[in-house]
């Protein structure tokens, strides 16, 4: 057992001055007078460590002090592990942003989505350029529609001062998996209305040839055809 020491984070041994606590274990829990459990802890030459104070009677373990310690901080260490890092990755633009640099920046705002930042896109209004915040308001917008498959508006455009803001936060990779396949079998949709109309048009020609598709072309091939006789 380790000797009372002031400056512990939990109350073990000896600062302990409950007359009775609880001791939990792999085995269940058990209310036993505090004396009791130190006898037990000396026999085990183990600690009598206080881990919820505020309980009635205190909760307590028979475990070795450092022990305790490492597995809290290792417990600790898991947890902030667990938790997923976000940062804000700023997009800039101006107002009237061209498309070789629109498309560069949708670029990185989609490989900063998929790992999962948020993205503040803004339009910075420079001087007389404030009189084209709709142009600004026009482009947010654009971005925004062009990264739904990663990520979803958290704030629409606002002004404030002279700048547009727009905030984008990260989709679960669920949900732009379930979005990428919906792409694709639009994708296999849309080809398939073309080859359909492919089809027809082939068949269209080989019935009415080049004036198939025309309004009146039957009518055409049918003067053509009588042309033809009369010659």
């Amino acid at each position: 057992m380790k000797n009372d020491k002031k400056g512990n984070q939990y109350r073990i041994n000896e600062q302990i001055h409950a007359r009775e606590v609880r001791i939990v274990g792999d085995d269940g829990s058990t209310v036993m007078p505090t004396r009791h459990a130190l006898d037990i802890a000396r026999q085990q030459d183990v600690d009598l460590v206080e881990i919820s104070p505020n309980a009635n009677p205190p909760v307590c373990r028979l475990i070795n002090y450092s022990k305790f310690l490492y597995q809290q901080k290792k417990r600790a260490k898991e947890m902030k592990q667990k938790q997923v890092k976000q940062d804000v990755k700023e997009i800039r633009f101006g107002p009237q942003t061209d498309e070789h640099d629109y498309n560069f920046k949708l670029k990185h705002a989609t490989e900063f989505l998929k790992d999962g930042n948020k993205v503040r896109a803004y339009v910075f209004f420079r001087g007389r350029s404030i009189l084209f915040k709709e142009q600004g308001e026009v482009l947010l917008l654009r971005f925004a529609n062009d990264l739904e498959e990663y990520g979803k508006v958290e704030q629409m455009p606002s002004l404030e001062g002279k700048k547009m803001f727009l905030y984008i936060t990260p989709k679960k990779a669920g949900v732009a998996k379930k979005s990428q396949q919906k792409r694709d079998r639009e994708r296999i949709e849309a080809d398939a209305k073309v080859s359909k109309a492919q089809q027809e048009e082939e068949q269209a020609e080989e019935k009415g040839g080049l004036f198939a598709n025309v309004k009146g072309g039957g009518d055409i091939l049918r003067k053509l055809k009588e042309s033809n006789i009369e010659e």
